[in-house]
């Protein structure tokens, strides 16, 4: 711990800070990528510090951080609860601290609608937070682009470039992944304006806060893999292996707070295309993170029958029968 203390400390005095006021660092758990630890000071005041990993990678996963912070910015942007940035370093990311813990199956019945409807309203608010141009802010596929066709199909042969690389296990080859998803890049033309999308909205990253009495939602977390796009985007995670369109309490607040879901030929196509995109990454990584085999196998059995799907949703032909998975599935 001791080298961890020093780096809080250190960090503390760049954000003006005193580092004498350091109590205990603590690691917090459910990251997978950046370590993250709790700063608790002296006077029982707290902030997160994340700070960037050296191992190997996927290609989008450069300065990571940048894009937090900028989905910090834009949650306060939109008044909605989420960490508020402290400062911000090439290796490291201060924040405050939100209330609650990770969403699990704690919730009733009734807390989980409620929950589900106030999470729709909120991420309402985020996709009115609109950026400068398409892309990861991180610029590590260059400048934002004026156009999301050209920012996406960067983003998607990225991570089959990682695929190929890392020799990664896929369900059907690369090429054969890319040429799928090029027949449906026309559909991407439809998106013209450039949206706060968070991405990795699963309930881990969702923060349920009972220090009020009651559920409510006490802060969305997170937010590294953020870029400007399509909103729909968001979708993916918010029923992470499942269907979007079930979630009736969720699509309810969305379009209480001015969310728009229509679900018509060209935006199922869409979805269709990020759904493969996130599931595409979530079997790629698991070589550079060196996952346990039962983590692996995890991911093959439940995660590739959904990429296959998508990609037959894309191709027209329907016909895998991919395993649905409550969107509580860890």
């Amino acid at each position: 711990m001791t080298n961890s203390r020093e780096r809080a400390r250190s960090v503390l005095a760049a954000a003006g800070i005193p580092p004498g006021r350091l109590a205990r660092v603590r690691p917090l758990g459910g990251g997978t990528y950046n370590t993250v630890e709790e700063l608790r000071l002296t006077d029982g005041s707290a902030y997160a510090l994340k700070v960037a990993p050296t191992a190997p990678a996927l290609r989008y996963e450069s300065r990571l951080l940048v894009g937090e912070a900028e989905f910090c910015r834009g949650a306060a942007e939109a008044a909605v609860p989420a960490p508020r940035v402290v400062a911000l370093d090439e290796q490291w990311l201060l924040m405050t601290m939100c209330p609650g813990d990770p969403w699990d199956a704690s919730p009733t019945t009734a807390e989980q609608a409620e929950l589900r409807a106030e999470l729709g309203r909120q991420v309402a608010r985020l996709h009115q937070v609109t950026g400068p141009g398409f892309g990861y802010p991180s610029g590590v596929f260059g400048p934002l682009t004026a156009d999301w066709r050209t920012a996406f199909t960067a983003m998607f042969d990225a991570v089959l470039a990682d695929a190929r690389d890392y020799g990664a296990r896929l369900p059907r080859p690369a090429d054969e992944v890319a040429a799928v998803a090029r027949s449906a890049y026309g559909a991407l033309d439809e998106v013209a304006v450039p949206r706060l999308v968070h991405f990795d909205l699963w309930p881990g990253n969702v923060l349920v806060d009972r220090t009020a009495g009651g559920a409510r939602i006490g802060g969305l977390i997170d937010g590294e893999r953020m870029f400007w796009g399509d909103p729909l985007a968001d979708f993916v995670s918010l029923a992470l292996l499942g269907d979007i369109r079930k979630d009736e309490a969720f699509l309810a607040g969305y379009r209480q707070a001015g969310g728009r879901a229509v679900f018509d030929a060209p935006a199922r196509l869409r979805l269709a295309l990020y759904r493969a995109y996130l599931y595409l990454i979530m079997l790629v990584e698991t070589v550079p993170r060196a996952v346990g085999a039962d983590r692996e196998r995890w991911t093959q059995e439940t995660v590739a029958p959904e990429l296959v799907a998508a990609l037959d949703e894309i191709a027209g032909t329907d016909e895998s029968a991919g395993t649905e998975v409550s969107w509580l599935t860890p």
